[in-house]
């Protein structure tokens, strides 16, 4: 641990300190980078990385509730709310009344969505495949399993 009285200014050794071992710093690091990586790959689909894991997310046997998939995708539902509005207006996404309880929402993947996944899939496939084999499979496990960890 780094002490320091209050009156000291953080020293440019702590960040460095902070930099190479903050697994948050990390994190959000790699997650950007590739998010880039399939935003690029996935645009000629017409689909950004956080579209394409909202349009997963609804490919269930039942439409799910506007709070399962909130969860599923560890965010809040007033942002899934923002990223769903648009793939409404695409027609890709449909958001009804649950039957079962008139309050709730379920998220309804249209046809339209299932043949931009469908076509999104291979490119998805493709370029995970490359980002995963710069790892060596024991360390791909080992990341899934330690990002679920503290997830």
């Amino acid at each position: 641990m780094i002490e320091m009285s209050k009156d000291e200014f953080v020293s440019f050794a702590t960040t460095r300190h902070v930099h190479d071992h903050c697994l948050c710093f990390a994190t959000q690091r790699a997650a950007r980078a590739l998010a880039r990586r399939f935003d690029e790959a996935l645009r000629p689909v017409g689909l950004t990385s956080g579209q394409f894991s909202l349009l997963m997310s609804l490919n269930q046997p039942k439409p799910p509730s506007v709070g399962s998939v909130a969860s599923l995708l560890g965010m809040d539902r007033t942002t899934l709310t923002a990223n769903l509005k648009p793939l409404e207006r695409q027609k890709m996404v449909k958001t009804t009344v649950d039957p079962d309880d008139r309050r709730g929402r379920l998220l309804v993947l249209m046809a339209v969505g299932r043949r931009r996944l469908n076509a999104a899939l291979p490119v998805w496939q493709s370029t995970h495949a490359a980002i995963e084999a710069l790892l060596a499979d024991e360390n791909a496990q080992k990341l899934r399993a330690g990002l679920r960890a503290v997830s």
